[in-house]
């Protein structure tokens, strides 16, 4: 069963890239982020080309903002849309929707950004995971958590650390947080594979960041053991990334019991012109300095 998440960045401008990602890398499983349509404008796009794919599908969406859906041709049963004790700000968003696929309970989720760290908007993203730490906790034994976490795990995960300080994503207290839910007996498949590799899942569109390869990891697939031992590939389809109008994030693409490709990760491809070693370079959003 190959599991991919990816966050589309608006799923009705990547219609034609997603449709034919998905002819091409035939995922059993997709769970995508940043739809940006309601549940009514999801199905009036894409119900009839995801049906002649053999998907069935289910979104949780809201007008212009955060958005997530799952497409899967292995099941598709008990969607949850949003999980018992999300907070919101104040209202809830869209940003979680789960379903029992093929055995395994996966779960799309686009964790919330976080803006800065003394905002009520990082507060929310604290309480939020908290939130569903405790659902996780909870059951059942086989399951899988993909998304857009807006964390980070470890320095080894953005470009350079130092261009990170202040900013949110790889604060110490994000990484807790993370690092609670995963310590319930997940497992970062992506980095348990490539436990000395760089790679990335995310890029800025501004300043040539993803040409330089100076990107983020924070695209994850969070998987309980029993799903973890069935793992045959894990990488970074760094291809959807390339050309005229991707999203800014690149599908993290999990193979289970057979690796239709090999394992051939843990980006394909890899960066052709990756910024030299030592260079400093300032985040495209930070402020000039007075």
């Amino acid at each position: 069963m190959r599991i991919a998440t990816w966050n589309v960045n608006s799923a009705k401008q990547r219609l034609p890239r997603l449709l034919l990602w998905l002819e091409q890398r035939r995922p059993d499983v997709v769970c995508l982020q940043e739809t940006k349509l309601t549940e009514q404008a999801f199905a009036d796009l894409f119900d009839e080309p995801l049906t002649a794919l053999g998907y069935e599908y289910a979104s949780h969406g809201q007008p212009q903002w955060n958005g997530v859906a799952l497409l899967s041709r292995v099941g598709l049963d008990d969607v949850q849309r949003g999980f018992e004790g999300e907070p919101g700000f104040p209202d809830l968003e869209a940003r979680a929707i789960s379903a029992t696929c093929g055995g395994v309970r996966v779960h799309s989720l686009y964790v919330p950004n976080g803006r800065t760290p003394d905002s009520d908007h990082y507060q929310y993203k604290l309480a939020w995971l908290e939130a569903l730490r405790l659902v996780v906790e909870a059951g059942p034994d086989d399951v899988a958590l993909c998304g857009d976490v807006n964390i980070a795990p470890a320095d080894a995960d953005v470009f350079d650390p130092a261009a990170y300080i202040g900013q949110t994503h790889v604060t110490a207290p994000e990484r807790a947080a993370l690092a609670r839910l995963i310590d319930l007996g997940l497992h970062d498949v992506v980095r348990d594979r490539w436990p000395d590799s760089r790679v990335f899942s995310y890029w800025d569109y501004r300043a040539g960041m993803f040409h330089m390869d100076l990107g983020m990891r924070i695209d994850l697939v969070l998987a309980s053991t029993p799903v973890a031992a069935r793992v045959e590939a894990t990488w970074v389809d760094r291809q959807a990334r390339k050309g005229s109008g991707p999203s800014d994030h690149a599908p993290v693409i999990v193979d289970l019991d057979q690796a239709p490709d090999g394992d051939i990760g843990p980006m394909v491809p890899p960066p052709s012109r990756p910024a030299r070693p030592g260079r400093t370079v300032r985040l495209p959003q930070a402020p000039v300095a007075d």
